[in-house]
Formats: structure tokens, sequence, C-alpha cells
């Protein structure tokens, strides 16, 4: 299995212009994320191309792995650890011939059916959701619930990221319902000190797995 990390945090210019995709990346970074999602849906490509690289080389400096959002142009291009791809992107099983064995791919999944396609067409992990409400994808599905999470935690074998609406205080539940770890936008990106909300996920995160085997 191909490490994808606990918490992933989402940076995002769109649903804010205070901070850069770097800047988020390194107060993230800072506060404990150990994978970063570079999420950008408007703007050239070759200035997705500049920013992405700008944050890969942060990623590569502090041992963290890069995720592009949607891309794969730009994830090829800056060199990325890997890429997370929708249900109406780029193939995935398309994405693992050009990308190769070695990096990571995620899909996005609605559901348990969604959920093992992206796991038989060669995704190294499942970004489940929407778990709960959330402001910050104009597109996202109905809140899935935690039942749900436990279904398609337990009928994949790759790990399953929770994403939507997640908080610290959502964290504990979300890992007991069967979640590898978390991806988050609001909670992280979109508050007033990054640093320090990545800090409490990560704590919260480290308090679940405190006990366990793994």
């Amino acid at each position: 299995m191909r490490l994808t990390g606990r918490l992933h945090v989402l940076t995002d210019t769109d649903l804010q212009d205070r901070l850069t995709h770097r800047e988020i990346a390194e107060r993230a970074i800072a506060g404990g994320a150990d994978c970063i999602q570079f999420r950008q849906k408007h703007g050239s490509t070759r200035a997705l191309i500049t920013q992405a690289r700008d944050v890969a080389d942060l990623c590569r400096r502090k041992g963290r792995a890069l995720i592009i959002n949607d891309r794969i142009d730009v994830a090829i291009a800056a060199d990325a650890a890997g890429v997370h791809l929708g249900q109406e992107d780029f193939p995935i099983s398309l994405a693992r011939e050009l990308l190769g064995p070695d990096k990571i791919i995620g899909g996005s999944a609605g559901n348990l059916e969604e959920a093992r396609a992206a796991e038989r067409a060669g995704a190294d992990y499942v970004g489940f959701g929407a778990v709960y409400g959330t402001r910050s994808k104009q597109d996202a599905s109905a809140p899935q619930g935690l039942e749900r999470l436990t279904e398609v935690a337990k009928g994949l074998e790759i790990p399953v990221i929770a994403i939507g609406g997640i908080g610290s205080e959502q964290v504990a539940e979300v890992l007991g319902a069967g979640a590898h770890g978390v991806a988050v936008i609001e909670a992280v990106t979109l508050t007033e000190d990054p640093e320090d909300a990545a800090r409490r996920m990560r704590a919260a995160i480290d308090a679940v797995l405190k006990g366990s085997p793994e």
C-alpha cells in the first residue's frame, strides 16, 4: 500500500484569496499535515503548473506528499507525488498507465459501487464523502453519514480518506467508522490560522491512533 497520509489539507485560492497555495501548504505542514492536495478549479494551465511546482518543491523539502486535484497534466509537470481524480475526471486506469506504478492515485466516491470501481481501476485510496454537510464544495453530494462511511471502509482493501464537513470534533467518530484519515478544506484552509487549525486536527487524529496497533 502506498502511503497516503492521515491528514490531507486541500489548498484553494478560489474560496479564499488571503493566502497563496504555498503559504497554505507551509502552514498546514507546520501544523502536522502529512499530505497536501493542490486544488485550483480556475486559471491558466501555465499558471497552475507554476504554482504547483512551487508547492511541490516545498513538499519535497519537508518530506510530505503533494497530490494534485483533478489535473493529471499539472501533476506530471510538477512531478507531484500523485493525483486525485473525481468521477468526471481523467479515468483512473489511464492515469495509472501514464503515471506508472510508483505514483499515488486517489479517486473520489460517493457510494460503495463508485469506491469499488476506483479500487479496481488502480486507485491507491478512495476519498469518500461528503460525510457531513459542507460549504466548500458547490457540487458536493448530500451528506452520506457514518454508516455509509463504514460500509465503504469495510468493502475495500485500500484506505478510505473521509471528506466533507469534518472538523477536529468529528475526527474520532470518522476514524472510528473505518476511515484511514481525513481530507479538509474548510477546517484548515479557510480559517484565520491554518497552522493552528491543522495542529488541532493532527492532535485529534493522534489521540485516536494512540492506542491503535498501527
